[in-house]
Formats: C-alpha cells, structure tokens, sequence
C-alpha cells in the first residue's frame, strides 16, 4: 500500500509542477483538467503525508526511549507521544485504505434526479411530491444548487414526474444510492375508516454527462418544440421554447419546459438524453456481473424496493443495509445524512471485501 501511496503523491507533485507551467497556466482548459486530477488525489495525498508524520513522530519517539532517559516524567511524556503516533497511523491506515478503493468516475458529476409516482395513484403522486421536497431540502443544506428540467403535477398538488438536476460538490457520490423503489405506508387524507395504503414511487439518479461523454449521432434524434404548460408563468406559453427530443433507435424520450429559452431547454434535454442512454449501456455492460453477484449496496436496480417509509411507526428501512431509523419526519425534512452516510460505508465494506478476496 505504501508504494502505491508514493506513486500517486508523485504524481499529485507532477500535476502541481505542471500547473505552474507557463503552457499550462494560460490555457484554461487544460487548468480546469489538471485542477480536477488534483481534486481527486489530494485527500489520498493529504492523508499520506499525515501518515508520514506520524511515522516519523513515533520513530523520533523510540529512539529517544532507547537512550534509556533517566527523568521519570519525560520518559512518560515520551511514550505517551509514542502511543499517540501508533493509535493515529492505524487510524489513518484504515483512512487509507478505503482512500484507495476502485474509484466510481462519475462521484464528483453534478446528477439528474427523476421521480416519478408508481403504483398507488393519487397518493403515489403525493409521496412523489414529498421526495422531491426531500432531496431539495438535502441538497439546500449542502449548499448545492436545483434546477427543474420537467415537472407534471396533478391537481391536489403531487406529482406524477419530475427531472431535476442538483449541481454540487459529491452530489452523485451521495445521492447515487437512491435510485430504486422507495414504499410509503400511510392513512390518506381521503381514506375514512383510517387504513393503511402502501404505494409506491420510483427515483433514478444518473451522472449528469456532457454531449462529449457519450456520442450520439445528429440522424438519431427527432426534435420537436412546442408550448409549455403548467407552473412557471404565463411567458411559457407565448413561445414554443419546450423541447421533446426523441432518439429513435432507443425510443427514449426527454422534455425540457422549464427554461425560458428554447436553447437552454435545448442543452438540459441533450444532458439529460445522454446521461439516460449512458445509464442504459451502463446496466447492459454490468448485467453479466450483476448475475454472477450482486452487490449489497449500489446496484442501481430500480425495480429493486430500497426503502420503506412507514407513517403510522414515524419508520424508515433501508432494506438493503437493514438500516431503520425512527425520524421519518426528518428524513423527508432534507436530514438524509444518517441514512446516506450508513449506505456508503456498506458501500465501501463490501468493496475492501471484494479487494481482499482478489488479492
């Protein structure tokens, strides 16, 4: 693990140097490049090199133990700074390992959320509303940034779909692990003899991807713009600035309404369209791994029921971890962090695991 370490501090010093580079320096391409490469190493190498501190503090330690010192409370001093050292080294060992786990490419990606009501109608609709609120929330209280590309409400004020996406630091690193079927257990406003009705909503989260991520061939998309409708004001129905693209060899589908402008809602649907096409050759690439075994955690499935939200217990399971936790109201009130932070370090464990049986 140390020469590993070694290669990718030398490697961070190598980007340093070449940014400071004249060539470099005045190209911003190439600085917002080697800017991100930095991004993503620099807390391997920040831990490395606190490592390398303790190390060299517990070495200075033992030799000043081996001159055998005669004053009692400095020799205590000292081994107490020794004991320090060690207990922070496999401290920062095991940061290190799981530092250097097999990296997701998408993690530090912006995402597009999209929610849409499934078995349960009018309540499913409902439920869908509250997730939306619930991931705004989240995202509101880690600074990150939400844009509504699509929405289709209903009259009692749910939702049937909606695309949005969340710009911000680590937003698909966390977020990721909420895509699949999430089953909410409540009394509806309108059921009279007080019984429980279980429906459901489904969520998918995909990397937001750039046209140059994922090549697409101009000939395969049909587009078409028309009025938009619903919330946003009167301005979106004076012009045709909506936007449906179709691409035909799949028969996906994307509508972009929410901007103003035609040739922003243009951008977000190609975002959005090519970010679902990466996803679905994603899924084809993994289904021969995902036969052979299924990971505990990440998966993706969306026909796979994740969670439950039980009202009447004030409960939310997470089925994939067996994680329950009685703050259902602070859950759906943005408090995801408990339940994220769980899913992760399942995440990360079962990955050391699959580490050690290839080692």
């Amino acid at each position: 693990m140390l020469d590993k370490l070694k290669l990718v501090e030398e490697k961070y010093q190598e980007l340093e140097d070449r940014m400071a580079s004249p060539e470099v320096y005045n190209d911003p391409t190439a600085v917002a490049k080697i800017s991100r490469e930095q991004k993503e190493l620099a807390p391997v190498v920040e831990a490395y090199r606190a490592y390398q501190k303790q190390v060299h503090a517990a070495e200075e330690a033992q030799a000043l133990l081996a001159d055998k010192l005669d004053d009692p409370e400095f020799k205590e001093m000292v081994q107490q700074e020794l004991e320090s050292a060690k207990s922070e080294m496999v401290r920062l060992e095991d940061e290190l390992q799981i530092l250097l786990l097999p990296r997701d490419p998408n993690d530090s990606r912006n995402v597009i959320v999209e929610i849409r009501g499934g078995a349960g109608g009018e309540e499913a609709a409902l439920f869908a509303q509250s997730l939306y609120r619930m991931y705004t929330m989240y995202a509101e209280s880690r600074r990150w940034k939400t844009e509504i590309a699509n929405i289709n409400e209903t009259e009692l004020g749910g939702i049937k779909e909606v695309s949005f996406v969340i710009q911000g630091d680590g937003a698909y690193s966390r977020l990721k692990y909420e895509s699949g079927v999430h089953r909410v257990q409540r009394v509806p406003d309108t059921e009279a003899s007080g019984r429980i009705h279980t429906s459901t909503v489904t969520v998918a989260v995909l990397p937001e991807m750039e046209e140059v991520d994922f090549e697409i061939n101009p000939a395969d998309l049909q587009i078409d713009t028309f009025r938009a409708s619903g919330a946003g004001g009167q301005h979106v129905n004076k012009t045709e600035s909506a936007i449906r693209i179709t691409h035909l060899p799949t028969g996906t589908v994307v509508e972009c309404q929410d901007e103003r402008s035609q040739h922003k809602n243009r951008d977000r649907a190609m975002k959005i369209l090519v970010s679902r096409l990466y996803e679905a050759e994603q899924a084809k690439q993994h289904a021969a791994l995902a036969a052979e075994r299924k990971s505990q955690v990440g998966t993706g499935d969306r026909s796979e029921r994740i969670r439950t939200y039980n009202y009447p217990q004030g409960r939310v399971t997470d089925h994939r971890i067996g994680l329950t936790l009685y703050k259902i109201e602070q859950i759906l009130n943005g408090d995801m962090d408990e339940v994220l932070d769980a899913l992760i370090t399942a995440d990360q464990a079962e990955k050391m695991r699959m580490v050690g049986e290839e080692a």
